[in-house]
């Protein structure tokens, strides 16, 4: 199998396991997965499509600028050069962007502070991060209409090979050296983001 195919299974597997979830409402959403390095190519998925359903026209190749490699009335994602410049800026291997009625409250309740800091929270292992009381900071940046000036905003945040980024009232992107970590990296922010909405909604006084 080339890496063309084993690529596009992996990316198609994950979109498998987020759609179970219920994570690309209305289609929307984006994923991409590294295919090569010198050049630049990765799969990403296509635009509009129904990310519930496995096809053979969820995914095409571009290059380093987001342009399709080969010929194809297929339209990459709108928000691909965000993927560009997380390759381009890191060695990630997969970038993942949902949206989910959670991290949209997230993103509206500490947008004006700019970021969602968590700690104490078990989960944030699946980051990377085992010191104990580590503390987990999750940028949350303008939902610029314009995606040149979106991804460039974002690109300021992207400093490691695995990460995320909140746009706000738009969704989260994260990213990381494989599909795994990126997955993992996504669940664990998700299970953050749901954790901390229920429990202000527990703790609201009750008049």
């Amino acid at each position: 199998m080339s890496a063309y195919e084993t690529e596009w299974e992996q990316l198609a597997d994950v979109k498998d396991e987020l759609a179970k979830r219920d994570w690309f409402f209305g289609t929307s959403g984006n994923l991409s997965i590294k295919v090569s390095d010198a050049p630049l190519h990765f799969l990403v998925t296509a635009s509009g499509k129904d990310k519930r359903k496995r096809t053979n026209e969820d995914f095409l190749l571009v290059d380093k600028r987001g342009n399709p490699v080969e010929e194809t009335h297929l339209r990459p994602s709108a928000e691909t050069l965000l993927h560009c410049h997380i390759y381009q800026e890191t060695e990630a291997g997969c970038s993942l962007h949902v949206h989910t009625i959670d991290n949209n409250v997230i993103s509206e309740l500490y947008g004006d502070i700019g970021e969602v800091s968590f700690t104490g929270q078990e989960i944030i292992k699946a980051c990377g991060m085992w010191e104990e009381d580590a503390k987990l900071n999750i940028p949350i940046i303008k939902n610029h209409a314009d995606i040149p000036t979106l991804a460039e905003e974002l690109a300021q945040h992207v400093k490691a090979d695995a990460g995320a980024v909140l746009i706000r009232n738009h969704g989260i992107t994260v990213w990381g050296r494989t599909a795994f970590e990126a997955k993992k990296y996504l669940e664990a922010c998700e299970f953050m983001f749901s954790w901390h909405v229920k429990l202000l909604t527990l703790t609201q006084p009750i008049s």
